[in-house]
């Protein structure tokens, strides 16, 4: 279980205090779904963020079942389990994708795992797994390549922020699938789409840095329209 206490967090801006995020709580549970939703502005990726430790807390505390996350670097919360996919991938010069699945998964994986993860995501092994991970490889490779790495951790909580972006030639099914087969860990997904909001156990709306509204697709769609989420039919 994930569990979100209080959170703020503050920046300055030309002098002055700006509150981003505005007292959050929040209660993740193992094998579910969440997808994390609202306007512009309205907190979505700093929340991700403070929660894989990319930003620091100004107050609150964040914990994974009994271990407090907050004073961790990303990278102990990373062995902790925490997987993120960024909404644009970085890229590694000179490593190659199956060096990066490898490091996925801590262990040499032989080709049929490479295979396996890199056909999850749409991807045929062969035409990948020697080449570099770098610019020469298109957003939605990229995207989908950082999505065959967090199979290949199967980490206890997963994060994607706006993983449909730049993969216009993958099916929005061939996405919610893979989610969907994700059932031991705690999938959080930075999202507007439809697709993606109907198949979270939980969808949770923010608004000017804090929890607007909490509940199942059907309970929050009605109010989708008023923060124009931009959402794909």
């Amino acid at each position: 279980m994930l569990k979100l206490e209080n959170l703020h967090y503050n920046t300055t801006e030309n002098g002055k205090i700006k509150e981003i995020i505005k007292g959050i709580d929040l209660t993740f549970d193992n094998g579910k779904t969440y997808v994390i939703t609202g306007p512009n502005g309205s907190g979505k990726s700093t929340l991700v963020k403070l929660i894989i430790g990319i930003l620091n807390l100004s107050q609150g505390q964040i914990y994974l079942n009994d271990l407090n996350l907050s004073p961790l670097s990303i990278d102990k919360r990373a062995k902790e389990g925490i997987t993120f996919a960024f909404q644009k991938p970085v890229t590694f010069k000179g490593i190659k994708v199956k060096e990066l699945l490898d490091i996925a998964s801590g262990k040499k994986n032989n080709v049929g795992e490479s295979c396996e993860y890199l056909a999850s995501v749409g991807l045929c092994a062969k035409d990948y797994l020697d080449r570099n991970f770098d610019d020469k490889l298109s957003g939605g490779e990229q995207k989908r390549i950082e999505l065959a790495m967090a199979l290949a951790k199967g980490g206890k909580i997963n994060i994607f922020d706006e993983p449909e972006a730049g993969i216009d030639l993958w099916s929005f099914e061939n996405l919610t699938k893979l989610f969907s087969s994700m059932k031991t860990s705690i999938n959080i997904i930075v999202s507007h789409q439809q697709k993606i909001l109907e198949l979270a156990d939980e969808v949770i709306m923010l608004k000017d840095g804090k929890v607007e509204r909490k509940g199942n697709y059907q309970d929050i769609k009605p109010f989708l329209s008023e923060n124009k989420c931009r959402m794909l039919n």
